[in-house]
């Protein structure tokens, strides 16, 4: 959520931006390690488990407290979605489907807290850069879209076998008869498929994180209005109910936002574990 900044000077912008997007990184290029992401995305983990186990630990068959009842409805809804979804042995996949839905809202959820609050905390505790959004990050989104992919490679050979599966990759979704017409579709067919797959974690990832990036962003800017300006001291007065109705406004849709991503997510990888299960 936008904070409220107030300065007694001219502030740069350009400057203000590039700080809070950048990361606290370990290395350089390819191999930088984005400390504040892995370090969050660790915290965030650390709470469900913690969540889940002291729900699980205190459930009751009577009348069940608020966090119970919460716990419960995300449980059998994620279950229901799957159930319907997904033809096969429920046993992983439901769990996973569960994971997938709450890990990733609570890391998009890291875009409600005011963007100056923990990167002021950093700075205080010597820490240059700071962001707080690991789903921000595109080596994030990356690399829980890769893992996907691996779990729907592994899925469908679990599944049909392994000549079956890459079977698949010379005939379908062409089909022909005759060992000519399956030589002629074997080319096409290992094209599109080799695109296909490439496809679903490409778009797992850059959907994520193209959303969570562009929300970071807004709220950076909206940040930005009461900075110090050239113009005078007196912008922050006027321009303070604006960025709050502008924080607040953004807010309130960001919140559909991050959860219908995670949907999307949980969503899309329970369809192609189950088109990966599928037989043509």
């Amino acid at each position: 959520m936008a904070s409220e900044v107030e300065s007694a000077g001219p502030v740069d912008m350009t400057g203000y931006i590039k700080h809070h997007l950048t990361h606290l990184s370990s290395g350089d290029g390819f191999n930088a390690i984005h400390l504040d992401s892995v370090f969050f995305k660790l915290l965030i983990a650390a709470i469900f488990l913690i969540t889940l186990l002291r729900v699980a630990g205190r459930a009751t068959s009577g009348v069940p407290g608020k966090l119970q009842c919460a716990v419960e409805m995300v449980l059998e809804g994620i279950d229901g979605l799957v159930k319907d979804m997904f033809h096969g042995d429920r046993t992983f996949v439901t769990p996973l489907a569960i994971t997938i839905f709450c890990m990733v809202f609570l890391m998009n959820f890291m875009d409600m807290i005011p963007v100056d609050l923990l990167p002021t905390i950093g700075e205080s505790a010597g820490l240059e850069h700071l962001r707080v959004v690991p789903t921000a990050d595109l080596s994030t989104t990356v690399g829980m879209a890769l893992g996907v992919f691996l779990l729907i490679q592994y899925y469908g050979i679990k599944s049909k076998g392994i000549a079956t599966f890459f079977g698949e990759f010379l005939t379908a979704p062409f089909h022909a008869s005759g060992p000519v017409g399956k030589i002629l579709c074997a080319f096409p067919n290992l094209l599109l498929r080799l695109i296909e797959e490439a496809v679903r974690p490409m778009s797992l990832s850059l959907r994520l994180f193209g959303n969570m990036y562009a929300g970071e962003l807004i709220f950076i800017l909206i940040a930005c209005l009461t900075l110090g300006s050239t113009l005078g001291s007196w912008v922050p007065y006027v321009l303070g109910p604006i960025q709050f109705i502008a924080g607040f406004v953004w807010t309130g849709f960001h919140v559909l936002v991050i959860t219908l991503q995670a949907f999307i997510f949980m969503m899309l990888t329970i369809v192609y574990l189950s088109m990966a299960t599928e037989h043509h």
